[in-house]
């Protein structure tokens, strides 16, 4: 790129006769009310600016700008958008107390309208230029890097209207509310109309922000940094009420009560594509429901209902920082009373019902309307903090015209069923499932490795299965036998030895042909080139989309449609020939059905027979619609009322050639003016002739009935527009009847996609199609030679596979011990993400895999704070500790990573042991626990059939003290590590030697302090079983030796044998060691009181 350029633009202005008035702060601005993060506040504007010529530089010279009080206003919404009392827009200051400002009439409008929308960014049209006014102008500068000067009254900015959708998608990006202001009438009109002298009527056309710029008009589709991809923006309104706890109450029920301290309801909407998420649950101090909720849905902007708990405050706060970009607004909580929430909904479900439809409209919509009232029962079966959720949602999206998509045509889905398993919050992010623990990023996340999807669509819907696995036995067979097929059909499938004990299918049955995999391979790649059907449905829905939009989308639908109806052929049987009947998985068969109905095919080619192609990849407006048929009848007379004026301008020139006696004189355009005379210099005219330029030899003139008819033409012609934009808008109208049956298709299409995206990573991997064990059967988890799926993406073949037997009526716990990164996180680890897979319908990575469905997979590992919140290391690890006391079931998964490392030795040991005690007694659920307290092992004598102790092998080189002659081999085996090797790890860290060293002396001296210590006791305990320690105890040590020095010559001939057989000759050594050996045994078969 070279040196940074930069300009220093000075402008110096002339002495004005008013000073500087810039648009006021919104009113009444509440701190909590301001953007989720804070803006760099700008300085006051100079006369000079420094104006990079990339967007990169522009951030650089942003970030670089000195810090000043901020002028700016904060662009945020005030605590109720619908208080409807007096404005406190003050009008801006004056020159003198007496004299007030002069506005032009462009500023007067600005005035205007910043009074009725003071909580927006205003981008105003103005000719070729899109203007910004006042602190609008200021905060334009500073985040788009223009140049902000004084005019009239204002300051202003601008940039060039062929840009808008660059700017706002960047101004939405930095969180504003942004809206754009364009003209309402033409040039032509207005010159026709009562308003010729004053300036064009301008209003709000659009408001955008983070949750709602996909679906709006002229900007979804284009690309920007931040803005693309196919990830989910939904906007979530979050309620929430507090559970209050008796005093009068006994402890224990105070104690269950005070497990969940609040209520919180919300309701989550994809604005772009029309999905409703709502649930209510209650929620602990932690707030880990509230947490899993936010990482599933990964939220664009939060609509918070007031007032909030400080726990909730502060958690949201965090999510919502200055590193996120979400948009936070903020609503009252009294705004609905004694149920007027469900009265709202249910009344505005009504007015969308009848919307003024004749009798015979709502007879033709009645299939509409039933789903509408479906729509409305499960509205009235909602949780109550949902259903105040949805209010407020509904009247958020007002303002955005949006609230449509929630009453018509928005797939209502509770956030969590019994059917499906909601994975907490720290699953989710110890597990890695969505993101990657290193820099939070997808790359190296369990859905990374799944999304092998072609469609935008599709890798939405496969990140809902991913973080809602399903429960039901019934349904993942479903998936699992689809897959199976699909990956069958690609020659790479890879059954479960054990697969035959409890699937059978007939050997009679004709097996999918290769052209199955082919057709749907060909199908997805070709939609993947397509606009995002999902978002283009809603759009079209919204009547927000182009005309190309449209027809690119129906026509990607109708191709899918009628390739899949390949499959329906029954015609001219031939070994060539795909049937469905072909197709086992009844899964496949039922999408295949949905998403190629002769019914879709029918209306989506109906439609685009009404438009025409040329016309909308023009942007022709005026020729889109076809007319044929007796189809849009107004714009047919439009289009001949502009032809008639057309024919009318060009029969004038007969007129002329008569009057100048010129009979082949002809209409001459030049420099985009029309229907010029062009005569020689010489030549005389008419006085009323206009001359419109000239050259050396001729002049061109507009004659008066010219301007006239040319006049009447561009009237008719912006009629014509106006009447085929509203034509338009109609034909969108009808097109939304079949929105249900459309979105029903594409649904269809992604489930196609994550299907075979599951194939495809079967294929790749060489993974295995898991057994799923009856629901009478008793909880049960095998795996053999399972695999870590992400890691053995790096590792390939060096990673080591081990096997897991839990069993609920056998050993359903399995306690791990060895030495640090010996491999026992990424064992843990593996079972659960094998667990998942499998019940998301995937194949999993190992030789076998038989499971039961499992209604939870709770974790606790690693070892992270929350400092913002008040909360320390040890009261993060027990907290989760808590919550799976709390949740865990005996059909659940827990695996707990090193609990109780956050504090000393003996507390750790002591609440890692009852943890685990309370989980093997009153849950046995099956658990994976891992730890570095070997004396935890000891808790097998209680439960010596349901606990095994297990540890991940080493090899030493050298004596087993030398902590750094260790080589680790990965593989489970059973029994007890008692050493963790620490020292390794710190080589490994480039610890300092000296340190190490020194850190090895120390160890080497406390554990002698211990062993010492241990010996003491025992010899304390065996004297102690007489209940004295004199003479006659030690004898009873002794085993009945009578004196104390007969021991002695015992002991002291015994090492003196021992002495003789290390300094001397084999023979003697043998001799001396024979003979110690002899008297060894005499002296314990006097202590032993059998033998006596």
């Amino acid at each position: 790129m070279g040196k940074q350029k930069q300009q220093v633009i000075s402008r110096f202005f002339s002495s004005k006769p008013k000073p500087p008035a810039s648009l006021p702060p919104p009113p009444h601005t509440d701190p909590t009310t301001s953007p989720p993060h804070p803006l760099p506040p700008s300085p006051l504007p100079k006369i000079s600016a420094i104006v990079s010529f990339t967007p990169s530089k522009r951030r650089l010279s942003t970030l670089n700008s000195p810090c000043k009080s901020p002028k700016l206003s904060p662009h945020s919404p005030p605590s109720t958008s619908t208080t409807g009392g007096p404005s406190s827009f003050a009008p801006p200051p004056k020159k003198f107390p007496s004299e007030p400002i002069k506005y032009t009439p462009l500023e007067q409008q600005v005035v205007e309208l910043k009074t009725k929308y003071p909580d927006v960014l205003l981008m105003v049209e103005v000719g070729y230029r899109i203007r910004f006014f006042g602190h609008d102008a200021e905060t334009a500068a500073r985040v788009l890097g223009i140049y902000a000067h004084m005019d009239h009254n204002f300051m202003t900015a601008s940039i060039p209207t062929f840009r808008l959708h660059v700017h706002v998608r960047r101004l939405v990006n930095a969180g504003y509310k942004v809206g754009v202001v364009k003209q309402t009438e033409t040039a032509a009109i207005k010159s026709h109309g009562s308003n010729r002298s004053g300036p064009f009527g301008r209003g709000l056309s659009a408001l955008y922000t983070k949750a709602t710029l996909q679906a709006a008009e002229d900007l979804a589709g284009i690309g920007e940094a931040g803005f693309g991809g196919g990830e989910s923006r939904y906007l979530v309104c979050f309620v929430e009420r507090s559970l209050d706890v008796l005093e009068n109450s006994d402890f224990e029920s105070r104690v269950e009560k005070e497990k969940s301290d609040s209520r919180i309801g919300f309701v989550g909407v994809e604005v772009s594509t029309g999905e409703v998420v709502y649930g209510e649950f209650d929620d602990d101090a932690m707030r880990s429901g509230l947490e899993a909720v936010i990482l599933s849905l990964s939220p664009a902007e939060l609509l918070l209902v007031d007032p909030l708990s400080n726990p909730t405050k502060k958690l949201l706060l965090a999510y919502s920082g200055p590193a996120s970009n979400v948009r936070v607004e903020h609503m009252p909580q009294d705004c609905f009373e004694g149920g007027g929430a469900l009265a709202e909904v249910v009344t505005l479900y009504e007015k969308m019902d009848g919307n003024g439809k004749s009798n015979t409209e709502l007879e033709e919509d009645e299939e509409q309307s039933t789903n509408l009232w479906a729509a409305v029962e499960v509205i009235r079966n909602m949780p109550n903090l949902a259903v105040e959720a949805l209010a407020l949602t509904i009247r958020h999206l007002k303002q955005f015209g949006f609230e449509r998509i929630i009453c018509l045509g928005a797939s209502f889905r509770p956030y969590s069923t019994k059917k499906e398993m909601s994975l907490s919050a720290n699953a989710l992010e110890q597990l890695e499932v969505l993101r990657n623990n290193s820099d939070g990023s997808e790359a190296g996340s369990l859905l990374q490795i799944l999304n092998h999807t072609l469609t935008a669509y599709g890798s939405r819907l496969l990140r809902h299965w991913v973080t809602h696995p399903l429960c039901e036995r019934s349904m993942i067979s479903a998936r699992l036998d689809a897959v199976a097929e699909i990956a069958e059909s690609m020659g790479c499938y890879n059954p479960n030895p054990d697969v035959n004990e409890l699937y059978t299918r007939d050997c009679g049955e004709e097996v999918m042909q290769p052209g199955f995999s082919c057709l749907l391979s060909s199908i997805l790649t070709s939609l993947g080139k397509s606009p995002d059907l999902q978002r283009g449905i809603t759009r079209i829905f919204y009547h927000t989309a182009t005309a190309s939009e449209f027809i690119a989308v129906m026509r990607a639908i109708l191709y899918a449609a009628k390739q899949l109806q390949k499959l329906q052929t029954e015609e001219d049987c031939n070994d060539n020939m795909l049937y469905l009947n072909s197709v086992r998985s009844s899964l496949i068969r039922k999408l295949i059905l949905t998403a190629s109905s002769s019914t879709l095919v029918t209306r989506a080619a109906k439609l685009l027979s009404s438009l025409d192609e040329e016309a909308a990849d023009r942007g022709d407006v005026q020729d889109l619609l076809i007319i044929s048929d007796g189809r849009f009848p107004e714009v047919a007379r439009a289009r001949k009322a502009v032809q008639t004026a057309k024919e009318e301008l060009d029969s004038l020139i007969v007129l002329y050639r008569k009057q100048l006696g010129l009979p082949n004189l002809e209409f001459f355009s030049v420099s985009g003016s029309t229907h010029l005379i062009e005569l020689p210099v010489d030549r005389r005219v008419p006085l009323e002739w206009v001359k419109v330029n000239s050259t050396k030899k001729t002049v061109r003139y507009h004659p008066p009935e010219v301007l006239t008819a040319l006049d009447w033409l561009t009237l008719v012609n912006e009629e014509l527009t106006i009447t085929c934009r509203t034509a338009w808008g109609n034909f969108l109208e009808g097109a939304c009847k079949y929105y249900a049956e459309f979105q029903a298709a594409v649904q269809a299409l992604a489930a196609l996609d994550c299907l075979h995206s599951l194939a495809i990573l079967s294929r790749n991997k060489n993974y295995v199609c898991p057994v799923l064990m009856k629901d009478e059967d008793p909880v049960q988890l095998h795996i053999i030679n399972g695999r870590h799926p992400i890691l053995e993406t790096v590792l390939q073949d060096n990673f080591v596979p081990n096997d897991t037997n839990l069993h609920a009526e056998g050993e359903f716990c399995q306690i791990v011990t060895g030495p640090n990164m010996g491999g026992k996180s990424c064992y843990i680890r593996q079972v659960a993400l094998i667990a998942i897979m499998a019940q998301v319908g995937s194949f999993v990575p190992a030789s076998s895999a038989k499971l039961h469905a499992l209604d939870g997979i709770y974790t606790r590992m690693g070892a992270s704070d929350s400092i913002q919140r008040g909360r320390s290391t040890f009261l993060e690890e027990l907290s989760e500790a808590s919550h799976i006391l709390d949740k865990s079931t005996s059909r659940s998964l827990v695996i707990i990573d090193e609990l109780g490392r956050g504090t000393s030795t003996h507390d750790g040991v002591a609440i890692a042991h009852a943890t685990l005690h309370y989980l093997l007694q009153e849950k046995r659920c099956l658990t994976l626990f891992v730890t570095h307290y070997p004396k935890i092992a000891d808790i097998q004598r209680e439960f010596p059939s349901s606990v095994g102790a297990y540890h991940v092998s080493y090899l030493t080189l050298g004596s087993d003290s030398d902590d750094r002659d260790v080589t680790y081999l990965y593989k489970l085996k059973a029994g007890i590590s008692e050493r963790s090797f620490g020292f390794k790890v710190a080589e490994l860290a480039q610890v300092p030697p000296t340190c190490i060293s020194h850190a090895a002396l120390m160890a080497a001296k406390l554990e002698a302090v211990v062993s010492n210590r241990l010996r003491n006791r025992s010899m304390e305990r065996e004297v102690g079983y007489r209940g004295d320690c004199t003479v006659e105890g030690l004898k009873y040590c002794t085993g009945g030796i009578e004196d104390l020095e007969e021991l002695a010559a015992i002991l002291k001939e015994i090492f003196s044998n021992l002495s003789v057989a290390v300094g001397g000759s084999d023979w003697m050594a043998f001799q001396s060691l024979v003979r110690a050996r002899d008297r060894a045994k005499e002296l314990i078969r006097a202590r032993d009181p059998i033998s006596r």
